[in-house]
């Protein structure tokens, strides 16, 4: 006997379907349409084809951001992830001390980008900043606006301060999900710290590691706000990243064409390296 299939619950469906076609569909498309037209008005654009991708590819200004970006990028990751895992390791899994620690580590998470950078931004300031006015009293001459390393390590400890949390949380919560006969089979085996972290715990954490480092590296690729408002991108373009460059391009310049063919560009980065990132991993654990 054939049972007959029901469909209709493809119409739960249907409104999630709608709701990303108009949010991220449409937009994608109309990127895609400004990235091969040269747009003068609403009723004069003329079809250029690859024209623009060819120009934003040549332009210095986006070999330097990207580099910028990388390294900015990896050099979160390569702080964050280890801090996470540490902290999380160090926080208590029982009692009235675990929620409050879990409640500390979700303060940062809450506070708005716009917010983060405006606190930093007087944060760090020589005259009336805690942190700058210290930094100054023993001897570093420290300056965010006028000196460009000291502009990229403040952005830097910025994004450490205010996302390290998340990488945290996510590896507390893959230690919770540890059955603890493993670890009663380790001290039945008298093995060290170090052989419970490296053959229990760190093997346990591969998935909910391989969320934090590709949501710390997509969103870290496409930081604009806390450098805008603490730098503006400067001193000179030091902390001028990707999403500035396009910023400006776009909103600043008006160019619609190259600003779209860069978007684009840099949508693909973005999508290769964490393509990159999650095929990495993911083979690492099937092996």
């Amino acid at each position: 006997m054939n049972k007959v299939q029901n469909n209709k619950a493809w119409w739960l469906v249907l409104p999630v379907f709608l709701l990303v076609a108009f949010s991220a569909i449409i937009p994608m498309m109309t990127v895609v349409n400004y990235s091969v037209q040269d747009i003068f008005d609403l009723s004069s654009r003329y079809f250029v084809g690859a024209d623009w991708f060819r120009q934003v590819l040549q332009d210095p200004r986006l070999h330097d951001s990207l580099l910028r970006q990388f390294i900015y990028s990896f050099c979160v990751l390569g702080i964050e992830i280890p801090l996470g895992i540490g902290i999380a390791l160090t926080m208590p899994t029982k009692g009235r001390w675990s929620s409050l620690c879990l409640i500390v580590m979700t303060i940062p998470l809450l506070i708005p980008w716009n917010v983060v950078g405006t606190i930093w931004q007087i944060f760090g300031r020589g005259d009336i900043g805690l942190l700058g006015w210290t930094l100054n009293k023993i001897g570093m001459n420290y300056n965010y606006a006028a000196n460009a390393s000291d502009a990229w390590a403040t952005v830097l400890v910025i994004d450490v301060w205010h996302w390290t949390s998340l990488v945290a949380l996510l590896c507390y919560s893959g230690l919770r999900a540890i059955p603890d006969v493993y670890y009663q089979a380790a001290r039945i085996d008298r093995a060290s710290g170090w052989a419970v972290f490296r053959h229990i715990q760190l093997p346990k954490m591969k998935s909910v590691l391989l969320i934090a480092v590709m949501l710390r590296f997509m969103d870290s690729f496409m930081i604009y706000t806390e450098p805008f408002v603490l730098t503006g991108g400067g001193p000179g373009n030091s902390t001028t990243f990707l999403s500035q460059t396009l910023t400006t391009m776009a909103l600043g310049q008006f160019d619609l064409g190259p600003a779209a063919a860069f978007s684009l560009v840099y949508f693909l980065i973005i999508l290769l390296v964490s393509w990159v990132f999650y095929t990495a991993m993911t083979h690492g654990e099937k092996n």
